[in-house]
């Protein structure tokens, strides 16, 4: 974490320098029309700094979501469909709205399923 903070500042200090000077060139470029492209650029990349230190910096958000259910609710121990190997429910991932694990054994992705209760 300590190299990510000294990215960020040494990139935002970069940015603040780029734009800085992006505002003095445009603010010249009355007495010569090229300063004008030269802010431009300047600008631009200060801007892209910022906008990469902002995915830079961006951290995934974890959705914790309670669930109550109105019957009884029973744990089924789940197995590899590949090898048969038994899966921990602490490896179950929710991606897209869908659960799914990788079985510790052999490294294939299982979708969890709920079977039908009739």
């Amino acid at each position: 974490m300590l190299c990510m903070d000294f990215r960020v500042i040494f990139g935002s200090i970069i940015a603040a320098i780029l734009l800085f000077f992006g505002v003095v060139f445009a603010l010249a470029s009355t007495y010569a029309p090229f300063r004008l492209a030269v802010a431009i650029v300047l600008l631009i990349a200060g801007f892209g700094i910022i906008g990469a230190l902002y995915f830079l910096t961006k951290r995934p958000s974890e959705i914790i979501q309670r669930v109550e259910f109105s019957g009884e609710m029973r744990a089924v121990p789940i197995q590899c469909p590949n090898c048969g190997g038994s899966i921990k429910p602490n490896n179950i991932k929710i991606v897209d709205s869908v659960p799914y694990s990788i079985c510790d054994y052999c490294g294939h992705t299982i979708e969890v399923v709920e079977e039908p209760k009739w």
